[in-house]
């Protein structure tokens, strides 16, 4: 996919699979986006043709789900295991049950203990927090930390952050660090003793939209205009904004709304990490930089490809860590006993297995 540079597997990691008796296949020149290079990956067999590897592969690990020709050239009965994004296409899960492949989607991961090694959306959100803070210091036409020079004092830059979830608080620490004043605002309660703990602010709306999963749940009518109500106070005093509001299978809410842009102060950069499902920023347009008046409202799109040495290691060992259990002297045994693996089973013998997805795909 354009723009998508992270691999689903690294060196060290490659040896963790050889060690299980695995032969590891990859695309010649897969690793190259990543800074990757083939002489990096030893004892691993390489193919010059992507279909040729399709057809040969027992597990498929991936990092964007393949397309209809890619599906198509796999073996019925093999093992896809990446971030399948399960809830968007019904087509491609109805190849998936033709095609007999068991599909695994890291997306659906039960949000238990034992399965926070294997999480990758968390993995992944981190990266792209840390990118967001960084996009929106480089944008911003102010400091972020307070400045002394011989003149004087220069105050530190004011910074909300909206989403407390993995990626709204790493953003919130990558601010910190760098120096600026950070307010955060999520609308699950229980989330501010994480943000003030890492020196922000909590933005009390009181509004509690507490969900399952550690998700937050949608917003009723009149929660939301209660929330956009307190909310654009402090969106009015900030000099940067970052959002990070997403909704598992749906698409990110909508937040901040052509208003509250129009009255923001002139120069404010808004980050819109959620750019690729929707936005929570209303103008906002994936990829592009956008001004709205005077506030520039950037929505960037493969976040976490933007570093992807660490994101392609962080990934990578997720993907093993998952799959790593089942491989008993080079042979895969899937344990459908196991929660974990049951649990974010998408399809199998030629069923979709996930009811969620079931009923959002409505199949």
């Amino acid at each position: 996919m354009p723009g998508e540079r992270r691999l689903s597997v690294v060196p060290d990691v490659v040896k963790k699979y050889q060690g299980l008796g695995a032969q590891v296949l990859m695309q010649s020149g897969a690793g190259v986006p990543a800074h990757y290079r083939d002489d990096a990956f030893a004892g691993i067999d390489f193919a010059a043709d992507a279909q040729a590897l399709y057809a040969a592969a027992d597990v498929l690990l991936c990092v964007q789900p393949p397309n209809a020709e890619q599906l198509g050239a796999m073996k019925p009965g093999s093992v896809l295991l990446g971030m399948l994004q399960p809830w968007g296409d019904a087509d491609r899960a109805k190849l998936l049950m033709d095609k007999q492949i068991t599909a695994f989607a890291l997306e659906l991961l039960p949000r238990i203990t034992r399965s926070q090694s294997m999480d990758a959306l968390s993995s992944q959100a981190a990266v792209a927090g840390y990118e967001c803070a960084l996009i929106a210091a480089d944008h911003s036409p102010k400091f972020f930390p307070m400045l002394t020079y011989a003149a004087g004092t220069i105050r530190p830059a004011k910074v909300l952050v909206i989403g407390a979830g993995v990626a709204g608080l790493q953003a919130i620490a990558t601010a910190r660090r760098i120096g600026a004043m950070v307010e955060a605002y999520d609308v699950r309660p229980e989330t501010r003793e994480q943000v003030e703990s890492l020196g922000a602010k909590f933005v009390d709306t009181g509004v509690s939209a507490a969900g399952s999963g550690g998700y937050a749940r949608e917003l009723t009518d009149e929660e939301r205009a209660q929330q956009t109500e307190r909310l654009a106070k402090a969106v009015g005093q900030c000099d940067a904004l970052i959002t990070t509001a997403a909704i598992p299978g749906k698409r990110a809410p909508k937040i901040i709304s052509a208003d509250m842009i129009r009255r923001m102060k002139p120069g404010v950069v808004v980050v819109d990490m959620a750019a690729e499902t929707g936005g929570n920023v209303e103008g906002t347009v994936p990829g592009e930089k956008t001004w709205i008046d005077d506030v520039l409202v950037i929505g960037p799109t493969h976040i976490a490809s933007r570093m992807p040495v660490h994101a392609s290691e962080m990934y990578a060992k997720n993907l093993f860590n998952f799959i790593s259990p089942f491989i008993k002297d080079g042979a895969l045994a899937l344990d459908w006993e196991d929660e974990v693996m049951a649990g974010c089973c998408l399809t199998h013998a030629g069923e979709l297995r996930h009811a969620g997805v079931k009923q959002v795909l409505g199949l």
